[in-house]
């Protein structure tokens, strides 16, 4: 496989003059698993892990390798394997808080250009959660596209069309049907040789079907509607890099029902900015919309022309990402406490062993 099919360009060739000079070869990670990597090399994939400097100078989850990622491997072509040692700058990455009670930032995906939004137009269709989905989407630095799927289950296509456009001035809504094929070639200025899409959307969206008709085969397993509330079965497990015959290639990732913000602020200013346009022309520039007098927010909502429930989602988002702020500042200085604890731990040792 050419580099130049992967996304290699002179840009990164600069960036990976320093890993060169040690003997190491560019890849890019296909696919991750615990611990483990599948890395696509110039003469074939392998199986990689990070090295040992490399794991013990990470400070968190955000510096170890993600799908998507150039990294410098030294490859043992004999065996199939190779050790990481360094991963390139990234052009952009799609990130989400991680799971569980600690704040940390999970990559989901990185080094894309377009992010395909994946949404289905039957009874799951759900502009509040794009709005989620678009917010994210600006702030990964990759260019957003709404792909209303499942075309072919509903009658009310160009009527949900508007309302997705309504809610994302400037970007491109597109409806299809993987079924039957239909408007699939609004897909492909974005799938050119070296590009990159990521897949978002809930789960049984229908991203999996998207990618087998894209790809010509069926690739990747994909669900039915689940009964009683239209919804797809989640079929994705994992997240994987995977190029298409045509050119171009495509990240999908597990369905993302309820998607934790991450440092999305810029991303919130590109998804809402009829809201924030509004804001800045209120009286008072620190005005709550609540019962100030001249609120422009305040008087949108009473004549219809901003939606009760869009601005409701802007607030809600809001709050998220001021919570976490919050929650990750504390984060910090606990690490950092526990730091310099642990510093002055080992210089009492060495101290008491002289």
């Amino acid at each position: 496989m050419k580099m130049k099919q992967l996304g290699w360009n002179p840009e990164r060739e600069a960036a990976f003059h320093t890993y060169q000079q040690q003997g190491w070869v560019p890849g890019r990670v296909a696919m991750e698993h615990t611990h483990l990597y599948r890395v696509l090399t110039e003469e074939g994939d392998v199986l990689a892990e990070v090295s040992g400097r490399m794991r013990h100078e990470a400070a968190g989850r955000a510096d170890y390798p993600a799908v998507g990622d150039w990294v410098a491997l030294a490859v043992r072509q004999e065996e199939g394997r190779a050790t990481i040692h360094g991963v390139l700058p990234r052009v952009s990455k799609f990130s989400r808080r991680a799971a569980g009670p600690t704040v940390e930032e999970q990559i989901v995906a990185t080094n894309i250009d377009t992010v395909f939004l994946v949404s289905a137009l039957n009874l799951d269709f759900n502009l509040r959660r794009l709005e989620r989905y678009l917010t994210l989407a600006w702030e990964s630095g990759a260019n957003p596209v709404i792909v209303l799927s499942k075309a072919d289950l509903s009658d009310r296509v160009e009527a949900l069309t508007a309302e997705a456009a309504a809610i994302a001035p400037g970007v491109p809504v597109l409806p299809v049907s993987s079924v039957e094929g239909q408007g699939l070639e609004q897909l492909e200025p974005y799938l050119k040789e070296g590009e990159t899409v990521a897949l978002l959307g809930s789960s049984g969206a229908g991203k999996s079907t998207l990618i087998n008709r894209l790809m010509g085969s069926e690739r990747l397993r994909t669900g039915g509607i689940r009964e009683g509330d239209d919804r797809g079965k989640h079929t994705t497990t994992h997240r994987e890099l995977v190029v298409l015959p045509g050119g171009g290639m495509l990240i999908d990732t597990p369905g993302m029902r309820e998607l934790q913000m991450w440092e999305a602020e810029e991303g919130l200013s590109g998804s809402f900015a009829d809201v924030e346009e509004l804001a800045s022309t209120c009286r008072f520039p620190d005005c709550r919309h609540d019962r100030e007098p001249g609120c422009a927010v305040k008087q949108a909502l009473e004549n219809g022309t901003l939606p009760r429930s869009r601005f409701d989602n802007y607030g809600k988002l809001q709050k998220e990402l001021a919570f976490l702020a919050r929650k990750e500042n504390k984060s910090l200085q606990a690490a950092h406490k526990d730091k310099w604890k642990k510093i002055h731990q080992a210089a009492k040792q060495r101290s008491n062993r002289e």
